[in-house]
């Protein structure tokens, strides 16, 4: 029986994801901040990222909030994986704006979790709502 408490594990459990999610890194991703059943990523919108009207692409909004999804529902040392998950856009990602993405459970049971995703500019004006439901899978990150 390990003797780390609820953040101790779920801040070990994001740093050796972290340390294997080149998606996230390679789009600019930044990790800001796990909980047991949370987790906060952000992305500054770059060039790169926008689509043909210049605004951020709502692929990259999308993995911005499945990143902190993923994060969110993998705290607690028992690998976790996407069953499903919905978005809906409110407003466009501006250029230059930082998005932050804020994963809180909702629901938690047997295999079966449910989290929600805000997504929000700099003004913490709502960009997009998504909706991830997790399903464990056998496996953990690391030995307790």
């Amino acid at each position: 029986m390990s003797n780390l408490s609820a953040q101790a594990r779920a801040d070990k459990c994001a740093q050796i994801m972290w340390a294997n999610d080149a998606a996230s890194q390679g789009l600019g991703i930044v990790l800001e901040r796990v909980a047991p059943g949370e987790a906060d990523a952000s992305l500054v919108v770059q060039s790169k990222h926008l689509n043909g009207h210049g605004i951020c692409h709502g692929g990259f909004i999308f993995t911005l909030a499945d990143t902190a999804f993923a994060f969110a529902c993998n705290t607690y040392n028992q690998a976790a994986v996407a069953q499903t998950n919905n978005i809906t856009y409110i407003q466009a990602g501006q250029p230059g704006t930082t998005l932050t993405a804020k994963a809180r459970e909702v629901s938690r049971h047997g295999r079966s979790g449910v989290y929600d995703v805000s997504v929000v500019n700099d003004e913490g004006e709502a960009i997009a709502l998504f909706r991830g439901h997790s399903r464990t899978i056998k496996g953990t990150l690391f030995d307790e």
